[in-house]
């Protein structure tokens, strides 16, 4: 078998090599999908004067190609997460100057730098852009430097070692085939012919037969097992990838199934997701909303609807409900919204605490004494 390359000549310099480790392409998959599907809404104003507003066409469709926001936000954060930039050219703009159309580049086609009168330049694919129509919007920031630092980047010795843990998997089990088992004599040097001879007659007996073979004089057949100690690179490969899940946020490991030891649990599915979005999410989450509010005008803003990553059971979300009638924090209405109900005429308002009490008679029914 021939031997693997060095972790450290794996070429990194495309966003999909990297892509080639599962616990990358998971861990970079799974935020990129939460982030780009959960439910956008457009506010204006703060506590309690804060008004849902009416989503603009163009953000429901930032790119203008038909593939609708959670398409481009995906892109976005898979640019970020790569390459710690995302890039556009920008399209349309609204009179005020915000962006309302943009469509974005792949990252590997960018080139930027700061020229000598400190103006920043962009290329797309060697050619020079106008910096005008140009967007950029970065992550991982460093002073004096005008593009923010890659993930894959920072980290490449540790993403080229799970894939070069892999190749060396893969070449084990591919080209590195060995024998199950040796046939030996003890007793005598076979010639080739008879060698051959006795291991023909040997499988001929265990082919398709689980009756025990019986062995002659001197014979001995001794299974080939690849001991713990020799295949270490399979426990390598388990760290190597717990790693870069760490690479893209604390917990991630964990919840794709590369961790399991340690100190901290989950009593809930929901603990969990509160556990993701707090310490690996909420600043992916962060950083779009930004974004999206760029394109809105003022004093306009976007916000990810964050509950509907944290799903509770029936019996949670309607323990919540409860204490919240109850408190008077909600309306009944507002309630049945969540529960994509329709609005009664009495939910508006909060529940009454106790609820009117029955007639003792009907109002037809005279009192004692008339009629009589």
């Amino acid at each position: 078998m021939s031997a693997p390359p060095s972790f450290s000549s794996i070429d990194l310099s495309s966003a999909e090599s990297s892509l080639q480790s599962v616990a990358v392409h998971s861990s970079v998959d799974l935020i990129a999908s939460l982030g780009s599907e959960l439910p956008v809404h457009v506010y204006s104003g703060d506590g309690a004067q804060r008004v849902k507003r009416q989503t603009p066409g163009y953000l429901l469709d930032p790119a203008g190609d038909g593939h609708g926001l959670p398409d481009w936000a995906y892109q976005l954060l898979m640019s970020w997460l790569l390459r710690g930039n995302g890039y556009g050219d920008i399209l349309a703009t609204a009179p005020s100057g915000y962006p309302t159309q943009v469509k974005l580049f792949h990252p590997d086609d960018i080139g930027g730098w700061i020229d000598k009168d400190g103006n920043p330049v962009w290329t797309v694919n060697g050619k020079r852009i106008d910096s005008a129509r140009f967007w950029h919007r970065r992550v991982n920031p460093v002073a004096d430097r005008i593009q923010g630092l890659s993930p894959i980047g920072m980290h490449a010795a540790q993403i080229g070692l799970s894939l070069t843990t892999t190749r060396y998997g893969l070449q084990w089990f591919a080209d590195g085939a060995h024998p199950g088992g040796m046939l030996t004599n003890e007793l005598t040097d076979l010639k080739p012919e008879q060698a051959k001879t006795a291991k023909d007659r040997f499988m001929a007996a265990v082919r398709g037969n689980r009756e025990p073979v019986v062995l002659g004089r001197g014979w001995k057949y001794e299974s080939i097992q690849v001991a713990p100690e020799e295949s270490q690179f399979l426990e390598t490969a388990g760290y190597t990838e717990a790693q870069c899940c760490r690479i893209f946020g604390p917990g991630l490991a964990e919840i794709l199934g590369y961790e399991s030891g340690g100190s901290l649990t989950y009593s809930t599915v929901e603990g969990r997701s509160a556990h993701l979005l707090v310490y690996s999410l909420n600043k992916w989450l962060r950083r779009l909303e930004r974004v999206l509010t760029d394109m809105l005008p003022r004093p306009q803003y976007a916000r990810i609807d964050r509950d509907a990553l944290l799903q509770a059971t029936t019996l949670d979300r309607w323990k919540v409900y409860q204490l919240q009638l109850s408190t008077k924090a909600r309306a009944i209405n507002e309630v049945r919204d969540d529960e994509d109900w329709p609005a009664v005429p009495w939910g508006a308002g909060p529940a009454p605490a106790d609820p009117p009490e029955p007639e003792d008679k009907p109002d037809d029914e005279p009192d004692e004494g008339e009629g009589n």
